[in-house]
């Protein structure tokens, strides 16, 4: 007789009572994975519950998880559709579950899901240290393409100076500053639009977005971000840009300073951006600023749908929650 905690059905769809037990999978999916790459001490420890139910409404249909055939999770996998960039994450299969093809079926299921919702990227990000992640995901159509670097910035101690936040605007004018942030990715960026990340953002009370400005008080950059604790349990120590478009590259001391000033007027002590490779003078600018190195991710698309460079400027999207 086939056990039923082996029999696996799917995909339905991610509800508020799952999370618990979905943030139990992801715990100890990703801590297995850090002991198998010979990091045994690392735990990786339970989401914010606030950041798991942003990700999966903003995830829409895309928020998907298998059950065995006792009603347990199995699986999960988060594809989220930013207009025509789409991308996977988090996505994990229970320990006793894995290497039966079930993480196979979850990758295609996300797949299908961004490609029937138009996107013409698909992504997901991964350690690059980990061999047979890579392999895995190659072996199912993605190719690497470039780092991405965590970099981390500590806050402007002592400032009363206030940066221009879009929730600080009510009513149709934050409606035509989200149009305005719109549009700017679409002039850099075909295709992407990050407008449905800053209204659930705000909507959840989860962070702001920093708005720069030229002196005709056109839009000319913001950048996203987070600033309640990604983990459950822990204070408040750094704000998480999601998302950031800037009309030159050039413009990153400036919102590299805003976001400084944010910093501590959220009452965390650093920023965390994280930056795609391609930026050079980007990176420079902010390891000249002090930022520090912490953490890469290799970027991988799917074959025929790669992440295309920005027309001008510079676009940087975060592929994790």
């Amino acid at each position: 007789m086939t056990d039923p905690g082996q029999r696996v059905a799917g995909p339905f769809p991610i509800t508020g009572g799952d999370l618990p037990a979905l943030n139990v999978l992801f715990s100890d999916a990703f801590s297995e994975r850090y002991r198998r790459d010979g990091m045994a001490g690392v735990r990786v420890p339970p989401l914010n519950p606030a950041i798991w139910r942003y990700a999966i409404e903003g995830a829409g249909e895309g928020a998907m998880l298998w059950r065995d055939g006792l009603g347990r999770i199995a699986a999960f996998n988060l594809a989220h559709a930013s207009g025509r960039e789409g991308w996977m994450g988090p996505l994990a299969v229970r320990e006793d579950l894995q290497g039966q093809g079930l993480g196979r079926t979850i990758v295609r299921a996300g797949i299908e899901r961004l490609r029937a919702a138009g996107c013409t990227t698909i992504g997901l990000e991964t350690m690059p240290r980990t061999m047979d992640n890579i392999g895995f995901y190659a072996g199912l159509g993605f190719v690497p393409q470039r780092l991405t670097l965590t970099l981390t910035l500590d806050g402007t101690p002592g400032t009363d100076q206030r940066p221009l936040l879009l929730g600080q605007l009510g009513g149709a004018a934050r409606e035509e500053a989200i149009a305005e942030c719109a549009e700017l990715v679409a002039a850099l960026r075909p295709g992407a639009d990050y407008s449905r990340e800053i209204a659930l953002t705000l909507r959840f009370g989860l962070g702001d977005c920093v708005l720069l400005r030229d002196d005709a008080d056109v839009l000319i950059g913001f950048a996203l971000f987070h600033d309640v604790p990604l983990v459950e349990g822990r204070l408040r120590e750094e704000i998480r840009v999601l998302k950031c478009a800037l009309a030159e590259e050039t413009l990153m001391a400036r919102i590299c300073e805003a976001l400084a000033m944010q910093t501590r007027r959220s009452g965390a002590l650093r920023c965390a951006v994280r930056l795609q490779g391609e930026y050079t003078a980007a990176f420079r600018t902010m390891i000249a600023r002090g930022a520090r190195v912490r953490w890469t991710d290799l970027r991988m698309s799917l074959g025929g749908f790669e992440e295309r460079p920005p027309r001008m400027g510079c676009v940087l999207s975060n592929w994790e929650i």
